[in-house]
């Protein structure tokens, strides 16, 4: 049971609802998340700008990676059922794929540096070792992609947050619980 009482999408601030809108067209429902988010007109407007903005760098399958990778490190079960219905549905990866992604790995080299970069940086809460930087550098990310990776991690963190001290019931299909949060 969520900590905040979830509105009804048709109970959110006005200001809010044309962002709920956008998420219904690209996912065909409003998930609880959202709902929650909608409560605070500014939250959800913060979290939408920064997301659009971001959904213009790297690629799909990368940002997918990310995402799984940061929800895994976070223990974020919400994040990880969501991340892994759209990386299957909307961007097309395999199964196996979200397994490594999720583990902080990919079956592409250069992705790999990515998401391995982005578990990196929750585990150290951002304090990288000169190596992990380096990976991600010699595998042949730019300074500005970097940028983008600690901006889009930030990203799934907010999320991450949101959905594990309000515990947002899941209502996207379940996955496995994330390793971090296993007892």
């Amino acid at each position: 049971m969520a900590r905040i009482d979830i509105p009804k999408r048709e109970d959110a601030p006005a200001e809010s609802k044309p962002i709920l809108d956008k998420v219904d067209k690209m996912l065909g429902f409003v998930p609880n998340l959202h709902r929650i988010m909608s409560i605070s007109p500014n939250a959800i407007s913060g979290w939408a700008t920064l997301m659009a903005s971001l959904s213009k760098t790297l690629d799909v399958k990368t940002r997918d990676g990310i995402a799984l990778a940061v929800s895994e490190a976070d223990g974020c079960d919400y994040c990880l059922a969501a991340h892994s219905f759209t990386a299957r549905s909307l961007a097309k990866i395999p199964m196996d794929e979200i397994e490594l992604n999720r583990e902080g790995r990919s079956s592409e080299p250069k992705r790999e540096a990515a998401v391995a970069f982005a578990r990196a940086l929750i585990e150290t809460r951002g304090k990288v070792s000169d190596a992990q930087f380096a990976a991600v550098k010699n595998a042949g990310w730019t300074d500005a992609n970097i940028v983008e990776m600690i901006a889009l991690t930030a990203q799934y963190v907010l999320t991450n947050f949101m959905n594990n001290a309000v515990q947002t019931p899941i209502d996207f299909p379940e996955v496995s619980p994330a390793k971090a949060t296993q007892g």
